[in-house]
């Protein structure tokens, strides 16, 4: 089944459960789908930009959610997680720290990457690699810290 129609299925359900925070996710997330089929630049949507849309919508929700947080609104920033943890039930199961650690040694010795100039190529060939599977920011951070040594 597609995300598309899987979408569908969930605003049907959220809205016979008159579960709101998962109506207004699924809507986005709806939304970015309409926007990028839209746009005219892709002619049909694969597995990776589905799973590159479900991503910047969480990570949206997520970065809201911290401002909300830091401005001591807690009564918006719980909405926004709830949405971003609704969203995510979309995206393939995330990898661990570990194995994006495995990934990343691996990839270090294939490129020789020695220092962190050499981060943009390392950086490169892992989101292509593990697109959808690991957050970006976790990723960068082994990087940084692999390559640092």
């Amino acid at each position: 089944m597609s995300l598309e129609k899987k979408i569908m299925e969930a605003i049907k359900t959220a809205m016979k459960e008159k579960n709101q925070q998962a109506l207004a996710a699924m809507r986005a997330v709806k939304a970015e789908l309409i926007l990028l089929k839209t746009s005219g630049s892709l002619s049909e949507l694969n597995e990776i930009d589905e799973n590159k849309i479900l991503q910047k919508l969480v990570k949206q929700r997520k970065d809201s959610a911290s401002i909300f947080s830091e401005q001591n609104r807690e009564d918006l920033a719980i909405p926004e997680l709830e949405q971003a943890e609704i969203i995510s039930r979309f995206l393939p199961k995330q990898m661990s720290e570990n194995e994006v650690e495995i990934v990343v040694v691996e990839i270090i010795s294939k490129t020789g990457a020695n220092s962190m100039k050499d981060m943009g190529k390392v950086m490169g060939l892992i989101n292509s690699q593990l697109a959808g599977k690991a957050d970006g920011k976790t990723i960068s951070g082994i990087v940084k810290k692999m390559l640092s040594n």
